[in-house]
């Protein structure tokens, strides 16, 4: 039994996705005409409350096309220091948009509307940078599935639009965040100028991002996508997938969450595991106490668990509908047995 807790981009499409996928009307996306696309980016844009959306092959393009949209060469980015935008997409900010960034620590990849704040530069500075964008995700990556704190985003949100500020949102995770926080999604994406979320993570489908925003917005993203190469043809197969997560796979998220809960707090009885960061979601992140990660990643390997190195000393894993039950049980097992 394999057990793969690398990422929930591991998942493979359930019986149910396929046979949605294999039925899906289609035709030309990048002429509009393909109508499984088409409903797919207005029921996206439905839920969160905004004018229209865009499918795109990947979360990294939504982002990066939202940021060139938003700016202008030259300007400034505002973001988490482990934000995803900066840390794994490939430097795009700086080779698609030319735009810098004002990077904050915060608290497992949260920033706060006074780090906003101090980040501003005089815009009569020539010798500066324009403050142009800021960007959030929720939940956070590399903090270990963190969900913000919805008065906090109020905050953030009501001080850029208070001071001429775009607020892009990165959530690839956006429904783990909702699944925990309860928090009405049309009312969540009020506060962002644009919104990222992936279908191919937790929601297991296949491939897709879908980029949304006001319809002004989104066609100029259109252009850019375009520009970046993602435009479509007959991409409704993959729309399909992405209505089906839509519809069946979001309110089992918390069966993920309370996956990693349960391996948390297993972890956490072991006198050779170290720090466990507190579990928000479905991502688990530890260390070991006073051993080489590295030993503890292999053991699991030889026993068909795959995990992944993750920080100066993490290890994470992440909990989908492909892990089984049956399956944490053997990971609840294999924890007891370990002794390194």
């Amino acid at each position: 039994m394999k057990i793969d807790l690398r990422s929930d981009t591991v998942t493979k499409p359930t019986p149910g996705m396929l046979d949605a996928m294999q039925n899906a009307e289609v035709g030309d996306d990048v002429f509009g005409e393909d109508p499984t696309v088409n409903a797919l980016e207005a029921k996206a844009a439905g839920i969160f409350g905004q004018e229209a959306g865009m499918f795109c092959p990947s979360g990294t393009m939504t982002n990066q096309a939202a940021i060139s949209v938003h700016t202008q060469p030259g300007d400034e980015v505002i973001c988490s220091d482990v934000a995803h935008i900066y840390v794994y997409e490939g430097g795009g900010i700086a080779r698609n948009s030319g735009a810098s960034v004002r990077l904050h620590g915060g608290n497992r990849g949260r920033i706060t509307a006074d780090q906003v704040a101090e980040s501003i530069n005089d815009p009569q500075a020539v010798y500066l940078p324009l403050t142009r964008l800021v960007s959030v995700e929720d939940t956070t990556n590399r903090g270990g599935g963190a969900i913000y704190d919805l008065a906090e985003l109020k905050r953030i949100s009501n001080f850029c639009r208070s001071n001429g500020l775009l607020l892009h949102l990165d959530g690839a995770r956006v429904f783990n965040a909702l699944t925990e926080n309860k928090a009405d999604p049309k009312e969540y994406g009020s506060m962002f100028d644009s919104i990222s979320i992936c279908l191919s993570k937790g929601l297991g489908a296949p491939v897709g991002s879908v980029l949304l925003g006001s319809g002004d917005f989104i066609q100029k993203a259109r252009r850019v996508r375009k520009v970046f190469g993602g435009g479509m043809r007959q991409a409704g197969y993959l729309a399909a997938a992405g209505i089906y997560a839509l519809d069946h796979h979001v309110d089992r998220l918390r069966e993920d969450h309370e996956s990693a809960r349960t391996i948390g707090a297993e972890l956490a009885k072991q006198n050779w595991v170290g720090d466990v960061m507190d579990v928000q979601t479905n991502i688990l992140v530890f260390e070991l106490a006073d051993r080489p990660r590295e030993d503890f990643i292999a053991w699991l390997a030889e026993r068909d668990v795959l995990t992944m190195p993750f920080g100066g000393k993490g290890i994470r894993m992440v909990f989908h509908y492909d892990v089984s039950r049956e399956m944490i049980d053997r990971l609840v097992e294999l924890i007891g047995q370990y002794r390194g």
